[in-house]
């Protein structure tokens, strides 16, 4: 684990393993527009927090419409660690505009702090069927976190879940060149 602490206390953990382990009060799902979640970490996630999610979120796009690429949605969490599942949708490589990634990281801090949550567990959105490679991910979503960070006042613990060790390194690297002014701790 490598984790980066801003003045304001806010903490930043890079770790590599399972998101539908990890214990925080939500846990983004790398989401497509219509909430359908068959595959990747949305496939995960349902398999082990119950078809619940999957439920909810049906019933949230028809509530809503789809969700905008950059924007998210928010469903129980079932039978996961966590409260919630915030739904991010990332954008497609070649196909939407990349910085949309910044805007779905954005969203998905704004709605933790939204719902007065203190800690918040990410994957590497749009790193999978959607083709975004790890670097460029990895460099919209350490930018998009560390202009959020001093601004948070309920969420505290941010945490960036990688699976694979090729994701791993490649968002080590970036973070330590995008937030390497923050103290850094090494675990």
């Amino acid at each position: 684990m490598v984790r980066f602490r801003f003045s304001n206390g806010v903490t930043v953990e890079l770790i590599k393993g399972d998101i539908t382990e990890v214990e925080t009060d939500a846990i983004v799902n790398a989401a497509n527009q219509y909430l359908e979640h068959g595959g990747g970490v949305a496939g995960a996630i349902v398999r082990k927090g119950g078809y619940v999610i999957q439920e909810e979120s049906r019933e949230w796009v028809r509530r809503h419409g789809p969700v905008p690429v950059g924007g998210v949605a928010v469903t129980g969490a079932g039978r996961l660690k966590a409260k919630y599942v915030i739904h991010a949708v990332g954008p497609r490589w070649g196909v939407d505009d990349p910085n949309l990634l910044r805007d779905a990281v954005v969203n998905s801090l704004r709605k933790a702090e939204e719902l007065n949550l203190t800690s918040i567990a990410l994957p590497a959105i749009s790193t999978g069927i959607f083709g975004f490679p790890y670097d460029k991910a990895a460099e919209l979503m350490a930018d998009a976190i560390k202009s959020m960070a001093n601004s948070l006042r309920s969420v505290r613990r941010i945490i960036v879940c990688l699976y694979g060790d090729e994701a791993y390194r490649t968002f080590t690297e970036v973070f330590n060149k995008t937030l390497g002014p923050v103290s850094q701790v090494s675990q």
